[in-house]
This record gives structure tokens, sequence and C-alpha cells, in this order.
């Protein structure tokens, strides 16, 4: 025990002043002795609190800081805050910590007393206010933030899996791969971490103690502990609502993916209750993740970052479109691929992400996802177009692609290239990124890092080992089908 520790205690903390001594503060601290004045002979370890009032300039209180330097004593505590001018000199230079107050002192060597005695009683304290303070009722990150606050008076902050602040604010940086409760020793202070664990820590609590409070972090972790559990029940009881609203929207776009006739009035009923809309010209995007990715718990910040007309949630990623009330010019359209794109390159997922091009109707909702699916697939070998593929770039070819990737389809693409893959220089690859390109041998120069004079060796060179003018349009769709379904099936 120390008597940093002790001038935590809430009473102290409030009601003591450190005058001076400051860097003997971490003394070990066995006891706390009353004396009626400064004539006390200190032990080792003795926190000397002096009753009566004693005069500023009274010599005894500077020999009682020297008794209690060399007896090794934790510091001395006299009623008052006159200014002491000497004696605080002399505290600072022997540093043994001075301490004044206003109110009663022995008030505060009650508390103290109590601390020594019993140190489960400040934890014990805090964790129970800590129950009291959050009760049962479910309680969001910013209430918790607000409670902790409060009685740790000190900053706290409620972080996500990433280690970004949702509620609150820290400094310090938790240790996202190790979820456990964790202690990390600051330059002024302790940084305590809890994790808020569902079947992976969701969520985490940290609480940043600093100066006098930092004294607290052995009483501080239950308390963590506590709000910890409140947060999880939050998370637990909004997670079946996210759930919930998820298999609705699950079931509400299954059921408009099926249609093949004009939805009748209940399904009409249950599109304009999600705030979708069935008329006008609509634009599929699709959304595919690794199986490790929570893609309940990420919706909300997928549709944050997508901005678009609907976002469905499922097992493998999410399944959206954006409505136009008129058919959109092919710039608009363009348009809105770039900015998907962009959105794309922000989530961070691991994801690949298609999108398909206009339909019109309902009918048209399905064609346009069904598109957009295609082509997430294929944007997941694509790590050259950053995993995001637009049918309009694409062209339909490309489509075509995943459509014929048969049994008898790709045997005979591999006969088709099969001159390339003899020869040194990834010709297959090249074939491939060169139409991609539309023939821009910058372009292709560009997504394969190297030289546009090699391009351009490579290409002629394709064209001489297959015999092929990559100029005509048959031969172009042939090959571009053909080494991209080689691509596919080597990777």
């Amino acid at each position: 025990m120390s008597l940093a520790r002790v001038l935590a205690l809430p009473g102290w903390a409030e009601h003591v002043r450190l005058l001076a001594g400051g860097s003997g503060l971490d003394r070990p601290l066995a006891t706390v002795q009353a004396t009626l004045d400064a004539s006390h002979d200190p032990a080792a370890g003795e926190l000397v609190v002096v009753v009566r009032p004693v005069a500023g300039t009274d010599w005894q209180i500077d020999a009682l800081l020297r008794r209690c330097a060399d007896a090794g004593a934790a510091g001395v505590l006299l009623p008052g805050t006159e200014p002491l001018t000497a004696s605080r000199l002399l505290a600072d230079r022997l540093g043994v910590p001075l301490l004044g107050t206003a109110a009663a002192p022995l008030d505060l060597l009650v508390e103290a007393r109590l601390l020594l005695a019993a140190p489960e009683v400040d934890r014990a304290g805090l964790l129970l206010a800590a129950h009291r303070a959050l009760g049962d009722r479910l309680r969001p990150p910013e209430e918790v933030v607000a409670v902790l606050r409060r009685l740790l008076r000190s900053p706290v902050a409620v972080l996500d899996d990433r280690g970004q602040a949702l509620a609150g604010e820290v400094t310090g940086r938790v240790r996202l791969d190790e979820a456990v409760p964790q202690r990390t020793e600051l330059d002024d202070g302790v940084l305590l971490a809890h994790p808020v664990l569902l079947h992976r820590p969701a969520m985490w609590l940290a609480a940043e103690l600093r100066g006098t409070e930092a004294a607290r972090a052995d009483i501080v972790p239950p308390a963590l502990a506590v709000a910890a559990g409140a947060l999880q029940r939050w998370l637990l009881a909004n997670r079946l609502e996210l759930e919930r609203d998820a298999r609705s929207r699950t079931a509400l776009l299954g059921d408009l993916l099926r249609l093949d006739t004009e939805p009748g009035a209940d399904l009409r009923r249950r599109v304009a209750d999600a705030g979708w809309r069935l008329g006008g010209w609509h634009v599929g995007l699709h959304i595919g993740v690794p199986a490790a990715v929570d893609t309940v718990a990420r919706t909300q910040e997928v549709m944050r970052a997508l901005d678009v007309e609907a976002v469905v949630e499922h097992g493998d990623g999410w399944t959206g479109w954006v409505t136009f009330d008129h058919e959109p010019t092919a710039e608009r359209v363009r348009a809105l691929a770039t900015r998907l794109q962009a959105a794309h390159r922000t989530l961070r997922l691991g994801a690949h992400m298609g999108v398909g091009r206009p339909h019109p109707r309902p009918e048209g909702l399905a064609a346009t996802v069904a598109e957009a699916r295609d082509a997430a697939r294929l944007a997941a070998t694509r790590p050259e177009t950053g995993h995001f593929l637009h049918v309009d770039q694409l062209g339909m070819a490309q489509l075509l692609l995943e459509w014929t990737r048969t049994d008898t389809f790709e045997p005979a693409a591999r006969a088709l290239v099969a001159p390339l893959r003899s020869v040194p220089g990834d010709l297959v690859r090249t074939l491939a990124a060169y139409l991609d390109a539309e023939s821009s041998i910058a372009e292709t120069a560009t997504v394969l890092g190297v030289h546009r004079n090699t391009v351009a060796a490579r290409v002629t060179r394709i064209e001489q080992l297959l015999g092929v003018d990559l100029s005509r349009p048959d031969e172009r769709l042939a090959l571009h089908l053909a080494s991209r379904a080689v691509i596919l099936a080597d990777e």
C-alpha cells in the first residue's frame, strides 16, 4: 500500500491537498497514526495525522518532517492549508509528502485505516456502486461510459473490435488480439481494458487512470467486468433485434427474386414497409466476404458506406440496389459504379464486389442482382481491379465466362491457349489483361507492372503463337473467355 493509493479514496481525493513532497507518494504505507501536535515520534511506513491546527511558522513541523525522513515514515497530514513556505521547501528536499486538509482529520484517518485494515473494502464499494448505477436496465455504450466516468473520475471508452471508439475516448491502445482483461502501464498512469465477448470480442471497455487515480488500478477491474456484462446484455438484445430484422429483409428479398408474376398486395405492402421501391430502374450490387466476417454486426457500417436504396445481409455478404425513377444514362450508371467502388475500398472487409446493369420493374430487380452476384464472383479472382467489377465495364463476355464454366468448356479453353503456356513470359495472363484493358498497351503495362514495350512484344508473340488477329471481335471474345477460364481454374 502507498500514500498515493490512499489519496485516491473518495474522501481524500475531495478534501486533501498535496502541499509538497510529491516525489515520496510511492513510499510504503503501513499505518495511519493520529497525534495532537507535531511532537510525535513516527515509525517506518507511518502517515502522521496532526489533529490540532499548527501555526505555519511552527518549527515543530520542520522537526516532524526530519523525523519522518529519518524513520522512513509515509508522510504528514496537517489541518488547514496555510502557505508553510519553509516547510514545503523542506518537504520537497526530503521527499516527505506534506498534506493539508480543511476537513476533519479524524474522519480521513478512519477512511484510511479502513482501507489498510481491509483492502477489499474499496474494491467492494466500487463494485457495488457499479452494480447499483448500471442496474438491470439495458444501457447503450454511451450510458455505460457516463456511469464509469463518474465512478472512476477518469477517461473511459467503449471500443469496437478494431479499436475505434464507439463512445467516450482514451488515448492508450488496447491489444485487440488478446481477448482477456488487460493492464498496460502508461507514462503517467495505467490503461485497463476488458473484452465484451459474444463468440469473439465484439467490443472493448477501456479506462485510463492517471495521476492519483492510477493507484486504484488494482480495484477497478471488477467494476469493468460488471460494466462489460451490461454491455454484453445490450449487445445480445441488440443482436436479437438485428437478426430478426435481417431475417425479415432476407425473406422479403427472396420473395422478390422468385417473382415470375406481378407481386400481390401483401408483398407490395411488405416492400413498402421496408422502404423499398419496385417501380423504376434498378442497378444491383453484391458484396461477398470471407466466412469470418459477421455480416449482421457490420450491416449498419455497410449501409452507411454504400448509401444505396437497400442492403440485405446474408451468410456470404450483402445484396443491395439503387432505384432510379427513369432509365439512367450510361454516364449516370458509370458515376454510380465509381462511387460504389470508392465505398468498397473504405470498407476494408477483405470483400469482393460486383455491380449489375440497369433493369426495369420488379422482374428487373432479380436480373440486375443476378448479374451483380456473377460479377462479384469474378471480382474475387481479380486483384488487379481491387476485387471490384461492374458488368458494363466488363462487357457481357465476362459474364459469359461465368455461365460457360462447364466440363466441356474448360478443356477446350486450355487447348486454345496451350501454345502460350509452353513459353516464358506469362502470356496467358498478359492476354487476359490486354483484352480486359480493351487493347490498351499502357493500361495493360500498369496492371502487370511491366514496361509498355514488354507488353507490345508479348502481344505480338501471342498473335504469332496462336495465329490470330486480336483486332477481330470473334477471336477476341473466344480468347478472352478462354484465358479467363484457364486463370480461374488455376487459382
